[in-house]
């Protein structure tokens, strides 16, 4: 689930577009500028110059899109990724964001480096930098390893993966996402204990970074 950062001065505005992408768009979920525990996937900035140039500055790879009603407010800018003019159609809007993230997944950008570890999840796989290993990973496995990844610090659930990447399917109880994250690591950190990919903390789970 890409995490969306909205940023605006305008409250009505960011809060009407914000319900709009929960409502139409139910792969993405919308963080708080102060999240701390969950990175951005998206940057979205509403007519903040200010905002834009500090986003910049950072040399994120994240895409970034720049909602504006005046074009020559930023004609010369360069490293804007997506130019929305307002007002915008709805639809045309969210198939822009689809398609940032479909574009930056598939993108070198996109994949997940933690512990020395580097996750393509559009290949599904997972590449340990100790030993040269390249290692298959199931959808369900990069499905876990990104949602923990998305999470950063935050010590996540069963119960939360249960929810957001099983679905409360019917067949599948805690016991099962114990069993499968238990293979997981076996699959991948082959008892090192330098090469841990998953901890368990407080009765859930963190990616170790």
């Amino acid at each position: 689930m890409p995490n969306v950062l909205l940023i605006s001065d305008d409250e009505a505005f960011a809060e009407d577009l914000s319900s709009q992408i929960t409502h139409h768009a139910k792969d993405f979920s919308i963080i708080e500028a102060n999240n701390t525990d969950a990175a951005a996937d998206i940057i979205i900035i509403d007519e903040n110059l200010s905002e834009l140039k500090k986003y910049q500055e950072q040399n994120l790879k994240s895409p970034l899109f720049f909602l504006t009603s005046d074009a020559n407010k930023v004609k010369n800018e360069k490293n804007i990724n997506h130019l929305i003019i307002k007002p915008f159609k709805l639809s045309y809007f969210l198939d822009e964001l689809q398609s940032s993230i479909n574009i930056f997944e598939n993108s070198e950008n996109g994949y997940l480096i933690f512990n020395r570890y580097i996750v393509r999840p559009v290949k599904k796989d997972i590449f340990n930098q100790r030993n040269g290993e390249l290692t298959k990973l199931t959808e369900k496995e990069v499905a876990v390893i990104k949602y923990l990844y998305k999470a950063g610090n935050k010590i996540v659930s069963k119960n939360d993966l249960l929810q957001d990447v099983w679905g409360y399917a019917p067949d599948v109880t805690t016991h099962t996402i114990e069993t499968h994250i238990y293979r997981l690591r076996q699959k991948v950190e082959h008892e090192d204990p330098e090469a841990q990919l998953i901890l368990t903390v407080d009765g859930g789970y963190q990616l170790k970074f």
